[in-house]
């Protein structure tokens, strides 16, 4: 007889592995209704279930047994039965994260890209940038986007300031990160699927059109005349792959 097995976390819940789960929804039926009974008898207060995509067919059945949507991803879809009403269950992720480079030539010239989606009938100038990579630290994902979008390579010096956003994408928030960015090379190599437009501005000419949004001018002068936050490891506590530091 197929059993579905689990593990008990730390919080009192219990989660199913996903290895264990047949791909017939009858046998799924019978084996969840008995796990559930368990459960209950244990006083076990949440039931995790992560369905494969492949096993796409057992979500009603889990739905009909009080499951509901946690969180999806493209290849599975998360659910939760709260078994003593009350029981806290820590939400998805709530935030998306980005963060853009100010970076300055030898002639104190700032480099600004035009986005093509952004392109109306007057050209619009901002920081090139972009959003982190899941797993990625803010200091290399900023000279990542650069490099991308300008062919520009940099190196990161400090976080200048940063902006929260609610009610950004999906209804989530959004935190942008201002970096202060080295340039080490000056050549300009578009990323021309992405970028309209690329090109060393002069500063003042930047600050001081009437086409710059304040918020740009306020996150650019941040970066330039701020003391900023410096990337710092603390020994003994995490490693420089899994933490990332930053003190002024």
């Amino acid at each position: 007889m197929c059993v579905l097995s689990y593990e008990l976390n730390p919080f009192g819940g219990a989660v199913i592995d996903p290895v264990s789960l047949p791909d017939n929804p009858g046998v799924f039926t019978r084996t969840l209704d008995a796990v559930i009974k368990e459960l209950n008898s244990r006083n076990i207060k949440v039931v995790w279930l992560t369905l494969p995509l492949p096993l796409a067919s057992l979500v009603p059945v889990a739905a009909q047994r009080g499951f509901v949507y946690h969180h999806a991803e493209p290849e599975y879809l998360h659910m939760t039965l709260t078994l003593i009403p009350g029981s806290i269950i820590p939400p998805y992720a709530t935030h998306y994260i980005g963060a853009g480079g100010v970076v300055l030539d030898g002639d104190n010239r700032l480099l600004v890209v035009s986005e093509r989606y952004h392109l109306r009938s007057k050209r619009h100038y901002k920081l090139p940038g972009g959003a982190l990579e899941q797993g990625e630290h803010i200091a290399e994902a900023v000279v990542r986007e650069v490099l991308e979008e300008t062919g520009i390579r940099t190196e990161f010096l400090y976080t200048a300031c940063f902006r929260h956003w609610h009610g950004y994408r999906y209804d989530k928030s959004d935190i942008y990160f201002v970096c202060r960015l080295k340039a080490l090379s000056f050549e300009i190599i578009p990323d021309s699927r992405e970028i309209f437009e690329c090109l060393w501005m002069p500063v003042e000419e930047f600050l001081n059109s009437p086409d710059t949004h304040a918020f740009n001018r306020r996150i650019v002068r941040a970066a330039m005349t701020g003391k900023g936050l410096f990337r710092e490891e603390i020994e003994g506590y995490g490693t420089s792959e899994t933490h990332e530091m930053m003190f002024c």
